[in-house]
């Protein structure tokens, strides 16, 4: 295969192999957003079987996203440099191997271990699936991939909180563990048949090439406004992973089952919401910025409406549900906005950073709202998570904005 082969504007690509790439780069990032949530949706059962505060707990995630956050940045180099195949292959044997540990995990170090490995799992998973996309993709279905993957990210996420909730009643939490490690056994076996799909080009450094060539990137202020934005914008998300099955519980006094299947109702809305902001992202694509800015709002005045406890229980489980349809239209713009922003031949280092922003979010966010939980100020850690989002939507803007003035000084150039 060469390197033409890889360039979608090559040649013309038929459907069913973009359709083949998409599926199966959908499939790995489905498995790694299931394994954002191998702790969180299991935090009643650890504090019950353990005694772990909010805060104890909380701080796993905060181990999970500071390992992955790290390893993200990292990762965009090697993916760049030897590929993209290796590194996914290998992240989802670190996810099985989590998936074990904490099926034998006897207390909060083994919880710990756990963290650490999905973390490291996790970190790759943003510059593999970008970096096979941008090159095996054809540019004029881009935008559907992006929303198929952003859309299939919303189902793992669906799918963990309603797996874990029935396994755990079927067999308990431990053999739930041990089912979920031989999801990614078989995962992981599929992908490996698979392979020639999810085949990229290395990025060849030149000979003559100046020294930090490969860090020039660091120096544009759009791609730290991009960071800023992921960074925001899953603060918001680790609230409604971390604690929303807690806070329902708290609030309200509903069943673990009707608040797991809250939180699985809010992915599967914004899978849905995914899969309408593809079509928009193909028609907006220039304008992507103000897409997410729009849908943020909207997201942030759903969750601020929440937090007044107005709505009572069901009216709380309902428009929080409808949050993630709002937010999951910005997710292809999302990927459109970094996309353009990003310069040619660094996919896999800007996408690494830019995503570890995301992982920053995470880590961060449960250190402060765990803190508001453990006083019992629900309404206020609803109101904190929309008053982030809402201060998002600029971060939005200021990366559009600069994308445009970079393009602009590109074309007078």
């Amino acid at each position: 295969m060469t390197p033409s082969n890889l360039n979608p504007l090559a040649v013309p690509v038929p459907l069913r192999r973009d359709a083949t790439v998409i599926g199966l780069v959908g499939l790995a990032h489905a498995s790694s957003h299931f394994g954002h949530l191998l702790l969180p949706v299991m935090f009643p059962v650890f504090a019950r079987e353990f005694g772990l505060s909010y805060a104890e707990l909380g701080f796993l995630m905060t181990v999970f996203f500071a390992v992955s956050g790290t390893g993200q940045a990292t990762a965009g180099f090697v993916v760049d440099r030897i590929g993209a195949r290796p590194a996914l292959f290998a992240s989802l044997g670190l996810f099985l191997l989590a998936c074990l540990v904490a099926s034998a995990a006897s207390g909060y170090p083994a919880l710990l271990a756990v963290a650490v490995l999905a973390g490291l799992a996790n970190s790759t998973f943003h510059p593999v699936d970008f970096s096979i996309l941008n090159q095996r993709v054809s540019a004029p279905r881009l935008g559907h991939a992006f929303s198929a993957h952003g859309l299939t990210g919303n189902l793992g996420w669906a799918l963990a909180p309603a797996y874990f909730a029935a396994a755990t009643a079927l067999w308990g939490w431990r053999a739930a563990y041990v089912g979920a490690a031989l999801m990614y056994a078989a995962v992981l076996a599929l992908l490996a048949l698979q392979r020639v799909h999810l085949r990229t080009e290395a990025v060849r450094r030149s000979a003559d090439a100046p020294k930090g060539s490969d860090l020039a990137f660091l120096r544009l202020p759009v791609v730290w406004w991009c960071f800023g934005f992921f960074f925001l914008s899953t603060m918001t998300l680790a609230v409604i992973q971390s604690f929303s099955v807690s806070l329902l519980q708290a609030l309200y006094g509903v069943t673990f089952e009707a608040a797991t299947l809250t939180l699985t109702a809010y992915m599967l809305s914004g899978a849905v919401g995914m899969f309408v902001g593809g079509f928009v992202a193909a028609r907006h694509g220039a304008h992507s910025d103000r897409v997410v800015a729009l849908c943020m709002t909207a997201g942030a005045l759903g969750l601020a409406l929440c937090a007044t406890g107005w709505l009572g229980a069901g009216g709380t489980m309902a428009v929080l549900a409808a949050t993630g349809f709002a937010v999951g239209i910005g997710g292809p713009s999302r990927d459109m906005m970094i996309k353009r922003a990003t310069p040619k031949g660094a996919t896999g280092r800007v996408y690494g950073l830019v995503y570890s922003g995301l992982d920053a979010g995470f880590a961060v966010s449960p250190l402060i709202f765990g803190g508001l939980m453990d006083r019992g100020w629900y309404g206020a850690t609803l109101a904190g998570a929309a008053l982030v989002l809402l201060l998002n939507v600029g971060a939005a803007l200021a990366v559009g904005r600069r994308t445009a003035a970079r393009a602009a000084a590109s074309d007078r150039a």
